[in-house]
This record gives structure tokens, sequence and C-alpha cells, in this order.
């Protein structure tokens, strides 16, 4: 199986982070997004993954040459036209015979893949929410067949909503699909959608059918990204790993290695990356970035990185 990545986006609305890190490496709960999301699939049998980048594509090249990930190929996407166009940068590097799997790089989730080992048809990951006007949708048969995807639906027509994880066995029909779209400039918002990619696919007959996730973690503003360092830690707490001068450590908490602290209160719900050095500090809610010094400070609902403040 292969594994596609796509990581290219700037990360808008979470600047002025972003201007220091791409999106897919803003540190959650003591790790990169990215290494959530490589862990998450870890037990898949992946043979190679792929990483579509774009904006500060060197910042993902040097994390990379860090991991022990396997075979991995990255590719850029210079002038992105949308999702489609960028798995299309993919498809010379992707088989028939070898089924996909495509991960957005901002989406963590709790989920079993293990089934996908054994699925003998296309997969759309989706998640019932409350409001599904919000995002795309998946509309099924009796059969459980996907028949059609609808974005962000104005009346009520599923409440399934695409998650941004798409396995796909059918291949070939892929490729025909994406390449179809974009020769004829079939465009939606302006750009080449994948969406629009596997509705042709549905439209052609080929197959799909939808899986539900047991959780949607958002990391795409600040508030979201807060509380998904929240939940995570909340499964990975190690706040009675070590004891600091002078402090308070209010669990749950991921404090990293190297960490100094001294005279301060720290949590609950805080995230500490390592060698960071804390004197005399309130912290609750927050992610403090590695390498980062603070002192004499307060800080609630917070993301801390010295860059942001030295800029």
């Amino acid at each position: 199986m292969k594994l596609i990545l796509p990581v290219a986006g700037k990360g808008e609305r979470l600047k002025p982070y972003t201007l220091i890190l791409p999106k897919c490496l803003l540190p959650v709960a003591g790790k990169p997004i990215l290494n959530w999301i490589i862990e998450s699939a870890q037990q898949l049998p992946i043979t190679e993954t792929l990483f579509i980048t774009g904006y500060k594509s060197e910042c993902i090249e040097s994390h990379l040459q860090k991991q022990n990930w396997g075979q991995t190929r990255i590719i850029q996407q210079k002038d992105p036209q949308g999702l489609a166009q960028a798995i299309q940068l993919c498809l010379p590097y992707l088989t028939d015979d070898e089924p996909v799997l495509i991960i957005l790089g901002d989406t963590l989730f709790k989920a079993d893949l293990n089934d996908l080992k054994k699925s003998d048809t296309n997969i759309l990951m989706t998640l019932k929410v409350e409001n599904p006007e919000r995002f795309g949708v998946a509309i099924k048969n009796e059969a459980g067949e996907i028949t059609k995807l609808v974005e962000k639906p104005k009346e009520f027509v599923s409440n399934e909503a695409l998650v941004g994880l798409y396995y796909i066995k059918d291949v070939a029909a892929l490729k025909k699909a994406i390449n179809t779209i974009i020769s004829e400039d079939k465009r939606t918002k302006g750009e080449y959608q994948l969406t629009d990619a596997l509705q042709l696919m549905i439209e052609n007959g080929i197959q799909f059918k939808t899986q539900n996730i047991d959780q949607w973690l958002d990391c795409g503003l600040k508030e979201t990204l807060l509380e998904t360092n929240a939940t995570l830690i909340s499964e990975n707490d190690n706040s009675n790993k070590n004891q600091y001068p002078d402090t308070q450590v209010i669990a749950p908490c991921y404090i990293g290695k190297g960490v100094k602290i001294t005279s301060s209160q720290i949590g609950p719900n805080v995230s500490i990356g390592d060698n960071c050095q804390i004197e005399n500090c309130n912290l609750q809610n927050s992610i403090v970035w590695e390498n980062a010094s603070l002192k004499d400070s307060t800080h609630h609902n917070d993301i801390l990185a010295d860059e942001v403040r030295a800029g």
C-alpha cells in the first residue's frame, strides 16, 4: 500500500505560527502533527510514503531526514491548483495493482485502519456530524454504497462528513478520473478538487463505501489546535514523571526532555517541548514549542515560541 500525504498548504489561519513552520510540523501534545499522522498509519503495510510539499518544503525535507519512516519520496507542488492536481503529481509513482491511502496533512483522527488491509473496495472515511452543512458529505444507497458526494449541502442529504482519509483500491480508475477533470479543466471554486474526481469514478460505476472513524481532531485554528492538544495530552499524560523545584504540575500535561521548570504552576492541558526553560510562570491550556524560554509571565490558551515573540 502506498501512502500519500498532501502537506503543501500555507496554513493561513494559523499565522503567525505558520510563518515559522509549515502547518503539518506544528507541535501538538509533544509531537508535530505530521508525526501523529504517520504513527496512526503504522499498522498498515506501507511500502512507500509520498509527501506532496510546497510551502516551506525545506522544513519538511529537513524533518524527514531525522525520522525513520521507511521508503519516502518528496514531490513538490510548485503551482498549487487543488488537491486533485497534487495527487496527479504522484500518479507516475503509483501502480494499478497496489492500493493507495491518502491522508490530508492536517487530519488527526482516531480510527482502526486494520480493516483496510482486507478491503475489496474503495473506502472514504467519514464521521457522523450534527452540522453537515459545513462539510463535504457522502450519500449512500440501501446497500451502503456511495452514490454521490455533496460539498456543504444547503439542505440535509447526509450527516456522514468526509474527514480527509481516502482509501483507493481502483488506482487505474483514480488516475483516469484525475487526468480527465484536469484535461477538461473542470474546476470547483477555481481548483481541481479530489472530490470531483471521486464523483466521476462513482458515476463511472466504481464502488465506494464509507467507514466511520471514532474521532476527528481539528488542527485548523489556534483554538481547535489547543483543543486537540488537550485531547491528546489526556491520553499521553506524563505530568508525574519528574519533580520540579517549587512548582505545581496539574495533570494532564506533557513535558518534554531536558525541560527545566522552577517556581511555576503548570497545567492543566499544557504541552512543553524539549529543552525549554520556564521560571516563575503560570501556564494553562497552552502549547510551548521546544527550546522556548519563559520567565515571569502568565499564559492561558496560548501557543508560545521564541520565534513568534522575536518576530
